[in-house]
């Protein structure tokens, strides 16, 4: 009697892995705010605000670069959730507290707490409503600018030496309101239709060049200046979203994208 050998089966599923760029700079981001906390406890507030800036950066990037070549994931958008988290959440939070806020006692670390936890609902808010409303227009303060607005806010208080005086008590209360507007409903503009790769008006590069200029003489003040217009722009963008026509609701369920993108 003759016996057939069994063949093993192969696994003929499709290998999963990840792509190397996209979270490799997502890594380096994580870094970056990694070092901010390192450098805020041994009291270097200068370098941890600079390396909370040089996170925003590598975020915006890690997005972009994916897009631009179709590597997006759903393993790159929780890791750039994750990363964000600490870059943007406990890292400014932590720097603010020990430079400011931890003469107010228990309302100082509250608030700082309160930062982190606003973050990490303004983060699981925007996974759940991506792909459901307007790309245009954020739902709330994104949290890299919170933090690059806590990090400029350092930088420019650095610039202004003794002339600055009382800088607590403002500190303590723009930390509430940060925390405010990352979960409330108000809309910042987005900028993810500012195409950067199709053809503008020549006054639109000549303006860019200005700007560039005007915050390389002043990095410190107008990084604070220019965070600062943004986060008042907020009122602006409410009032422009809600005057428009009304479109019809969109009837698809609210899922998360695979397409990483800025809080």
């Amino acid at each position: 009697m003759g016996f057939k050998r069994k063949r093993k089966k192969k696994d003929r599923r499709k290998f999963r892995g990840t792509y190397l760029i996209p979270n490799l700079i997502t890594t380096a981001s994580l870094f970056s705010g990694f070092f901010a906390i390192v450098a805020s406890i041994n009291g270097r507030f200068e370098a941890a605000a600079l390396a909370v800036l040089v996170a925003m950066v590598l975020d915006g990037l890690d997005g972009r670069l994916a897009r631009l070549t179709h590597t997006t994931s759903g393993f790159g958008v929780q890791y750039d959730s994750l990363s964000d988290l600490v870059a943007f959440g406990v890292a400014p939070a932590l720097l603010v507290y020990l430079w400011a806020l931890k003469e107010f006692g228990r309302f100082g670390w509250v608030a700082a707490f309160l930062f982190v936890v606003c973050g990490a609902l303004r983060l699981a808010r925007f996974n759940v409503q991506t792909g459901s409303i307007d790309p245009r227009y954020f739902n709330g303060l994104p949290i890299p600018a919170a933090a690059a607005f806590v990090a400029t806010g350092v930088l420019f208080y650095l610039t202004l030496g003794d002339w600055a005086h009382l800088r607590h008590i403002y500190v303590l209360v723009t930390i509430y309101v940060l925390s405010f507007l990352m979960v409330s409903n108000i809309k910042f503009y987005s900028f993810k239709k500012l195409d950067m790769f199709k053809r503008h008006p020549f006054q639109t590069l000549v303006a860019l060049v200005l700007i560039f200029v005007v915050v390389a003489t002043e990095p410190y003040v107008m990084g604070f200046v220019l965070t600062a217009a943004y986060v008042l722009s907020g009122a602006l963008s409410t009032y422009y979203y809600y005057s428009r026509p009304l479109v019809p609701e969109k009837t698809e369920e609210e899922t998360p994208s695979p397409t990483p993108s800025n809080p």
